[in-house]
């Protein structure tokens, strides 16, 4: 069965500056296109000179008497206000608040645990809330509680500062620590060393061209191996004398 689709009924924000023929007061305080103050003067003749000078009569002090007005370019201007408040909020700086949990009678080392934690959150500038929770009878020592947060304090060696004093509520008692700045000195420490370690990546030297490989000289070419010498003609064998014919036998 496909899932209905929520529409968002609200209405759109609505630009609450008033400008032009939105502005119906009888009078108002003029600004000139350059900032200079042109004195009081009546609704319908801050209009006219904002249309002869080809911009907008924009309300920017509604609150006073009579209003405070300024010819500008109004879509000039609330772009420029638009990018005023994104650079506002960019170098703006989010804190966080961590909280940790203590008991009174907590072991040495859950509790070395937990300051490196603190001491963690506060290297990152954030603000740390240390509660210490109470149970039964433990209620009626809070100076229990006290000593364990101020001995937090001293053991976190200067890192932080109380924010807030070890207040009691119910069965808890908190206090609220923020980075000091000995964590700022810290961090930039750290950003230096770790340029220094880092060596320049300069650009290797370039290696020194290998001088040509001259030509090796030509190896002697071997001697030639003396030709055999040519088998000199076997004497012919004497051809054998040729046969002399019988005589014939006498007739």
């Amino acid at each position: 069965m496909p899932v209905p689709r929520r529409f968002d009924r609200r209405p759109p924000e609505r630009d609450t500056t008033r400008i032009n023929e939105r502005i119906r007061v009888p009078q108002v305080r003029l600004i000139g296109a350059d900032g200079e103050q042109l004195g009081i003067v009546e609704i319908a003749d801050a209009l006219k000179r904002a249309q002869e000078a080809d911009l907008d009569l924009v309300e920017v002090a509604p609150g006073s008497k009579p209003p405070v007005t300024k010819l500008l370019d109004y879509s000039k201007y609330k772009y420029e206000q638009e990018q005023k408040q994104k650079a506002a909020r960019k170098h703006q700086q989010q804190v966080n608040v961590r909280e940790i949990k203590l008991r009174p009678k907590i072991a040495t080392h859950d509790y070395e645990t937990k300051k490196g934690h603190v001491e963690r959150f506060l290297k990152h500038r954030d603000k740390v809330k240390v509660t210490i929770m109470f149970r039964g009878r433990e209620q009626a020592h809070p100076e229990r509680g006290r000593a364990l947060l101020q001995k937090l304090f001293e053991d976190l060696g200067g890192l932080a500062i109380i924010e807030s004093a070890p207040l009691q509520e119910g069965r808890n008692m908190s206090m609220l620590l923020g980075p000091s700045k000995e964590v700022d000195k810290l961090a930039d420490a750290s950003a230096t060393d770790g340029e220094a370690e880092k060596p320049a990546e300069a650009s290797a030297p370039a290696e020194p061209s290998t001088p040509a490989e001259a030509d090796a000289p030509a190896e002697p070419s071997a001697p030639a191996e003396p030709s055999a010498p040519a088998e000199a003609d076997a004497p012919a064998e004497p051809s054998a004398p040729a046969e002399a014919d019988a005589p014939g036998d006498a007739a």
